[in-house]
């Protein structure tokens, strides 16, 4: 159904006459009488009766006007959906409780006049894909991966150095230490089966036990956060490494411990990749305050991949 054949006739049912619709659309009075009788054809009713007075709507015509109104109201919400920044802002942070997500949560307390839709995609992949696409604005990512280099079309700018820290139980041997050297984890057995062949977390597992000789297993499904919580706290022989902002809460009579890895310091790169050609003006806003509240990277006594060290895009103005 022609959308302008509507608003003509909601325009002349409202005026009572064609030629002041016809004055309101800015249109001439046979333009209105031909868009009214198309519409006609297509309803196969009479929508006015002519009268000496006007334009009279018949018994279909008033039936017709509210369900014509809420046409033009659902079209108006669409167009205004997809507006430069009457949408919100999607943007994508892999899981709940993770360091993306505090981000997040920091740039809406900063900025909660901007509407956000969080979304959480499980592959660098997918991510990618829904980016170029216009899915989502935005990802939060360690990139780039050996051998997978974002697509020319991709932007990213590296935000955050996030520290790992080992999480043992409370009969763990290394349970008393205040830190942890990275050669003192050698022998120790680390446990993490949320690791999957292929994804930016297991290349960055890899580097890091083939650079510093430690055992990392991945064995086992993985059945969440809780079950991995309760087998660390039962197992003395088992440890886990976990982000230093990853959010997680424990029972009391865990007496889990967590305890900072150092000399080097491995921290976990997460990137921020958006698409170049994105107008969303929220975008801008979330570059720059990822830019402006990030730390420095790359800091001495910090150990990441080579490959993690992201292409560098200029901060935008705020």
């Amino acid at each position: 159904m022609d959308l302008d054949t509507v608003r003509t006739f909601v325009a002349a049912a409202d005026a009572g006459r064609f030629q002041e619709a016809a004055a309101e659309l800015a249109v001439t009075q046979q333009a209105v009488s031909k868009r009214i009788a198309a519409l006609e054809r297509d309803l196969g009713v009479r929508l006015f009766t002519r009268t000496p007075r006007g334009a009279e709507l018949t018994i279909d015509g008033q039936a017709f006007l509210p369900h014509a109104r809420e046409l033009l109201r659902a079209a108006d919400r669409a167009v205004a959906s997809v507006r430069a920044g009457r949408r919100p802002l999607r943007v994508d942070v892999l899981n709940s409780r993770g360091a993306a997500s505090g981000l997040m949560r920091s740039f809406h307390r900063a900025h909660p006049d901007i509407d956000l839709d969080v979304v959480m995609l499980f592959d660098i992949e997918r991510a990618v894909a829904a980016v170029r696409s216009g899915a989502i604005d935005a990802s939060f990512r360690a990139v780039a991966m050996p051998g997978r280099p974002l697509p020319d079309d991709i932007e990213s700018v590296r935000v955050l150095d996030e520290p790992l820290q080992l999480l043992t139980g409370p009969a763990h041997a290394l349970a008393g230490a205040r830190s942890v050297t990275v050669a003192q984890l050698a022998g120790h057995r680390i446990w993490m089966p949320g690791l999957v062949p292929g994804t930016e977390w297991a290349a960055y597992y890899d580097d890091l036990v083939a650079e510093f000789g430690l055992t990392i297993e991945a064995t086992g499904p993985n059945f969440g956060s809780d079950a991995l919580l309760d087998t660390i706290a039962d197992t003395p022989a088992l440890a886990t490494f976990m982000g230093g902002q990853t959010r997680v809460v424990w029972p009391a009579g865990h007496g889990l411990r967590r305890i900072p890895v150092t000399d080097p310091m491995p921290v976990y790169p997460h990137s921020l990749l958006w698409h170049r050609d994105n107008p969303h003006p929220a975008l801008a806003t979330l570059r720059a305050h990822l830019a402006a509240t990030a730390a420095g990277h790359d800091a001495a006594g910090t150990w990441a991949p080579d490959w993690a060290i992201s292409r560098r895009t200029p901060p935008p103005r705020a």
